[in-house]
């Protein structure tokens, strides 16, 4: 791979349960895969980017099952065996307001990623490193492997992407903090919801992450749509209005859009148009992974100009 997306972190096999109510009341799962950074990946390779998924996965149906829908999507896999189960995720619907979900990833292969995993040959070779602040949370081996990851991208010149993506069931907020600062201030690009920014900065979540350093700085804002500072200038640009089914994979699918045009060299304005309309399109559908759009799907939503 050359100056594709390349992103590390854990992806496992989810059981979704049918219906809405209490999950002992369930009458059947959907089995899947999820994972932010694999979400992502799966997400450029539908709008046509090259997107890399780097992760352990254990010797297991599910680690075959992740690695298999990677490369259906089109997402090239570099897999490194482990030993540890693969892990998984149950997420049901208690009401029309809440979604659930339980995690069985404690010691999984996933959390045991290591700094030794990364190789420095692909890193260099990629036009953008994807990262989130769910895998620095899984075990100290694997919040090495993401520093390391980005600490070598940043010395070969490689862009380094950032999503905040604060998971409070796999770390406090106390805990969480420093890491996500330290996180985001080695990134060129990073991306938070205004929650998430507040974890450690003060004011307005703009400012206060470009304060941090990185030029490209995009706050995602659900239904509000989404403001950023862009090389120094300030965009806003509004939710698009459609029928929402399922929320979960909205924010992977937006970043999804930013980077894959990122990597086609679109202007910023056009960058944040097609993160909006994927993350809008991500919506409509149910799933982790299932509703990420290809460009034909995102013209028929937005007009033809997205088209690529």
């Amino acid at each position: 791979m050359t100056g594709g997306l390349l992103t590390l972190g854990e992806s496992m096999g989810i059981f979704v349960a049918d219906g809405i109510g209490p999950l002992e009341h369930a009458r059947g799962f959907t089995l899947g895969v999820a994972g932010a950074e694999s979400n992502v990946a799966i997400g450029v390779a539908r709008l046509g980017g090259s997107a890399t998924w780097l992760g352990r996965l254990g010797p297991d149906a599910t680690g075959a099952l992740v690695a298999a829908r990677l490369r259906a999507s089109g997402v090239r896999v570099l897999a490194v065996s482990d030993r540890a189960h693969t892990g998984l995720m149950i997420r049901y619907r208690r009401s029309g307001e809440f979604i659930q979900a339980d995690y069985h990833r404690a010691g999984s292969a996933g959390s045991r990623l290591s700094p030794a995993d990364i190789p420095r040959d692909e890193v260099a070779a990629a036009g953008i490193l994807h990262v989130t602040g769910i895998t620095p949370a899984l075990s100290d081996t694997a919040r090495a492997a993401v520093f390391h990851a980005v600490e070598e991208a940043r010395a070969a010149g490689v862009t380094v992407s950032v999503d905040v993506n604060y998971r409070g069931k796999l770390w406090s907020r106390p805990d969480a903090a420093p890491v996500l600062r330290d996180l985001v201030s080695r990134a060129d690009v990073v991306f938070a919801g205004p929650d998430e920014a507040a974890l450690f900065v003060d004011g307005d979540p703009l400012d206060g992450l470009a304060k941090l350093g990185p030029s490209e700085v995009v706050v995602k804002d659900g239904a509000r749509g989404c403001t950023a500072s862009i090389a120094g200038e300030r965009f806003d640009v509004p939710a698009l209005r459609v029928t929402a089914i399922d929320p979960v994979g909205a924010g992977d699918a937006f970043v999804a859009g930013y980077l894959a045009d990122r990597l086609a060299g679109a202007d910023p304005a056009r960058r944040l148009r097609t993160a909006i309309a994927a993350g809008a399109f991500a919506v409509t559908v149910p799933g982790d992974c299932e509703g990420l759009p290809d460009r034909a799907e995102l013209a028929a939503l937005n007009g033809s100009d997205i088209v690529r």
